[in-house]
Parts: C-alpha cells; sequence; structure tokens
C-alpha cells in the first residue's frame, strides 16, 4: 500500500492525498468553514467535532484503520488548507472485496469538477492498490449533486434503502450505489 497518493491533476491546484498525522488543526478549520454546508448531508456533530482537539484525537484511530487495511482516509489540500475529504471505509475483502465511499468538498470549490476527479482517483486506488471489486456509495434522495458525481465516475444506481443511515438527527432514505472495478 502507497504511503501517499497526490495527484495534480486536479482542476483548480487541488490535490489528492493520505490523511497526515497533523493534520488536526486544519481539518478542524475545514470542517467549521464548511458547517452549515455539510449539517444536512451529515450525521449530526457534537460541537466539539469542530474543534482542533477533537479532530486531532480522531486521526490517530483513522490512520490505525487505515495501517490495518480496512480504510484510506484521503484529504483534499490546496494551498496548504485542507478543502475536502474522500473516504474508502469499511475495506471488506474475501469473496465481497468492497469498500464505501464518502466524500465532500467545500462550498467555495463546489461544481468544479473536483470531486468528480477525486472520488475517480480513489476508485482507481482501490482497484490498483487494494484489489477491491467494487465500492458502494450512498446519497441521500435529493442530494443530485452527490449523485452527478457518482454518475460521472461510472457508479450505477443498484436501489433505495429506507431508512439508511441517520442524517441531520433523522433516519433517511438513500439511493444506493456501486462501481464495479473489475470486470
Amino acid at each position: 500500500m502507497t504511503d501517499t497518493l497526490v495527484l495534480t491533476t486536479l482542476p483548480d491546484d487541488v490535490t489528492l492525498r493520505l490523511l497526515h498525522r497533523d493534520d488536526g488543526p486544519a481539518l478542524a478549520a475545514a470542517y467549521a468553514r464548511n458547517r452549515e454546508h455539510l449539517e444536512p448531508w451529515e450525521p449530526a456533530r457534537p460541537a466539539a467535532f469542530y474543534e482542533a482537539d477533537y479532530q486531532s484525537q480522531r486521526i490517530p484511530v483513522q490512520l490505525l484503520e487505515h495501517l490495518n487495511g480496512r480504510s484510506v482516509p484521503f484529504v483534499l489540500e490546496r494551498d496548504g488548507e485542507i478543502v475536502g475529504r474522500v473516504n474508502l471505509s469499511d475495506v471488506v475483502r474475501g469473496a465481497f472485496c468492497s469498500a464505501h465511499l464518502g466524500y465532500w468538498v467545500d462550498v467555495r470549490l463546489a461544481g468544479r469538477g473536483i470531486m468528480s476527479a477525486a472520488v475517480e482517483a480513489a476508485a482507481v486506488h482501490a482497484r490498483d492498490e487494494l484489489g477491491l471489486h467494487r465500492i458502494q456509495a450512498a446519497t441521500l434522495l435529493d442530494n443530485t449533486a452527490s449523485q452527478r458525481v457518482l454518475e460521472r465516475t461510472g457508479f450505477e444506481r443498484i436501489g433505495t434503502a429506507p431508512k439508511y443511515l441517520q442524517i441531520a438527527g433523522q433516519w433517511q432514505d438513500h439511493v444506493l450505489f456501486q462501481r464495479i472495478l473489475h470486470d
């Protein structure tokens, strides 16, 4: 497994790289800056989630999960500032050989193709570095921007899951997508 994945081809000089141990303050700043933008699409967060200490304490756990082959925690970075996340989580080997995909981009950069490029890079990484067969993602029914990212990057709708995840404090229905990485 590579220690770093950096792409210079993302729009607007954004790079995709692995989370670093010292990213806590920058990650907290990114979440705080995008709090209002992200709240409708994410689980309810405690106030501490938006603080550097909280994020710094979570990073060693995320890096251990990566070291153990269960996840890949990426960040999007531009000019030293974290401007988004892409995560491959719940990596399962064996007959399933799959992972879940989650992502977000800074509201200031939305709609510029950055996330489509980042999701594509994560899918290539999942196939070539992790040897996965598929990736699954889920969006709220009305999150058409996220659905467009998935469709542009080769994901297909596979169904709807009622009350799938607790988002913004409520159990909400989601559209499920998958991308088969190997034919």
